[in-house]
């Protein structure tokens, strides 16, 4: 007996994922045998993806926790007596892909299992007998079974070492991770009262569909912080701890390496130095966080992939949020602090520098759409002040927040100020004077016509700048309003 179409009534709900939606159709359509891995982080919507995906197709889905094996293969063996007509025996994780596999004897039915690295053991070696033995069993069915699989998980580096080279499953597995939401698929998800407003929800709420529900629409952005993110009883109050502890061993250091990234880019070495310990004993800690997709590591635009001078900086800008704002003021919240204090005192002055970062990645957006055809390459850049200012002390360190290169040549160099005060010609001598030399100093090479400047601005330009930007045809001027995608 097939299984049953499957019927997800909240299919027309759904938003957004086309290219995860179109990648899961032409292996379908194709008729490939290799097996879907859909991972992603916590919360990023792989479930209601597959179920998407599923709507209207024969379908089973199942879904696995980090209880006990065996009481697991019972309750799915109760699922699949309906669509087998009796109850089956699953005595092992191979055993379940054989029984899904031949359900799929007469028509194309597609068998998904989510969380599946919980029907894992945990030693290296156990583990690696499961997977020889689905391989195997994949191996036997795939010319009489019409079964298409799609594996599930949340644990971003197991899912991941199930296509490891070492890993049975190797060349039996296609891809497909689902990232967070880019600006672009964050527009149906924010309901803003202007350009402002819009960036600020989207810089606190990151690309995450549920964070976006919570903080996206309705009430002012404050309001809902205070109620859902600042309030002990809120629904996402605890939502980082709940989510790192799910996948990590030793929380504690992962925790306050988070909360000295979510106040600015940090150094190796900064980090080491603020955590009391060596560099080297915090490296793994960083590569599992990057596995993760919650940080990354950067280099000036202008250095090559292997220079030095990383920094890490926190992708997620809830968890950002949420470790700069919530987690040093967490206790105080649970023993009587007002959310609204919280806020009048140490959540609105700091606000800004909170939502530059995002400012500055929607600016480099903004270049890439707008000005591709001159910069091939866009990020930022950072490196020493000019050598006779660092000897005399009147500046040390210098930053462009967005550096275009074109045929490795600069062409292009924006600042992007999200303060409550326009931006006047002040800072385009301080672009030319001290930031540009400095870029030049560091061995990067300009265009020859030398760099487009460009200037973003939350509140506006003086009248004197905008005289001057009249006059030149090397500086650009963008609004605010320029910034925010489409709806």
């Amino acid at each position: 007996m097939p299984a049953e179409k499957f019927n997800w009534g909240l299919r027309d709900t759904f938003l957004n994922r086309h290219e995860e939606l179109a990648q899961l159709r032409r292996w379908w359509d194709e008729g490939a045998h290799d097996l879907i891995t859909l991972h992603g982080r916590r919360r990023v919507g792989k479930s209601w993806l597959f179920r998407a995906f599923a709507h209207g197709k024969p379908a089973v889905i199942l879904v696995a926790d980090a209880g006990a094996q065996g009481p697991q293969l019972r309750q799915f063996a109760d699922r699949l007596e309906a669509p087998l007509g009796l109850r089956p025996e699953i005595a092992s994780v191979p055993e379940l892909f054989r029984i899904l596999s031949r359900l799929g004897a007469r028509e194309k039915t597609l068998a998904v299992i989510d969380e599946f690295p919980y029907l894992l053991p945990s030693t290296q070696r156990e583990r690696r007998q499961v997977l020889t033995g689905i391989q195997a069993v994949i191996e036997e069915e795939r010319d009489s079974s019409k079964t298409r699989f799609i594996l599930c998980g949340s644990q971003i580096g197991a899912m991941e070492r199930l296509m490891a080279e070492e890993s049975p499953l190797h060349g039996r597995l296609q891809r497909l991770f689902v990232a967070p939401l880019g600006p672009d698929e964050c527009v149906p998800f924010i309901e803003a009262e202007g350009p402002r407003d819009w960036i600020e929800r989207y810089a606190v709420a990151g690309g995450m569909p549920l964070y976006l529900d919570e903080l996206g629409r309705g009430r002012a952005l404050r309001e809902l912080l205070e109620a859902n993110v600042l309030n002990p009883l809120g629904s996402l109050f605890e939502e980082p701890p709940f989510v790192l502890q799910q996948e990590l061993q030793r929380p504690a250091i992962y925790f306050s390496l988070l909360e000295e990234i979510a106040s600015g880019p940090r150094a190796l070495g900064d980090l080491a130095a603020a955590l009391e310990t060596s560099s080297t004993s915090l490296t793994e800690y960083l590569r599992t966080l990057q596995g993760m997709r919650i940080i990354e590591r950067d280099l000036p635009v202008t250095s090559g992939p292997n220079k030095s001078g990383y920094r890490y900086r926190l992708t997620d800008g809830f968890f950002r949020f949420w470790f700069r704002f919530v987690r040093p003021f967490a206790a105080e919240l649970e023993t009587g602090l007002s959310a609204a204090d919280l806020w009048r005192t140490e959540i609105a002055p700091a606000l800004p520098e909170h939502i530059a970062p995002a400012f500055e990645a929607l600016c480099q957006r903004w270049v890439r759409k707008n000005l591709g055809d001159q910069a091939s390459r866009v990020g930022g850049w950072w490196g020493p002040a000019l050598n006779k200012l660092r000897a005399s002390g009147e500046r040390t360190t210098e930053e462009i927040d967005v550096v275009g290169l074109g045929r490795g040549r600069v062409s292009l160099v924006g600042e992007c100020k999200w303060t409550a005060k326009p931006i006047s010609v002040s800072l385009l001598g301080e672009i030319e004077h001290f930031k540009l030399p400095a870029l030049v100093q560091s061995g990067a090479k300009l265009a020859k016509d030398g760099p487009l400047i460009v200037l973003f601005s939350r509140s506006g330009f003086t009248d004197g700048l905008n005289r001057v930007a009249a006059t030149r045809d090397d500086l650009r001027l963008v609004e605010l309003a320029e910034v925010i995608p489409a709806g």
